[in-house]
């Protein structure tokens, strides 16, 4: 992940939990829309217009991050600081 070159102009916190999830919407006739569920609040990631190579780099990105964030939290629920034998 690189540094941000710019501050953040605000910061919303969405904590997972029980109502938490994920779901892809793979449209066949536009663009696809991921939709980030958080109870009553909703994230939906899509593109504007034709998929770019910017899109498509920021979908790489995002994917990458995913997987990190959830190998860290395994690492945490099981207590495992290198992650060996974490449970895929």
């Amino acid at each position: 992940m690189t540094r941000r070159r710019t501050p953040r102009n605000s910061v919303i916190r969405l904590t997972t939990g029980h109502a938490a999830h994920t779901l892809n919407h793979p449209f066949p006739r536009r663009q696809p829309v991921l939709a980030l569920d958080f109870g009553t609040t909703s994230v939906l990631v899509t593109t504007h217009g034709a998929v770019t190579k910017e899109d498509l780099e920021f979908a790489r990105q995002l994917a990458r991050e995913a997987s990190r964030f959830a190998r860290s939290l395994e690492r945490s629920f099981y207590g495992l600081p290198d992650g060996r034998g974490v449970a895929a």
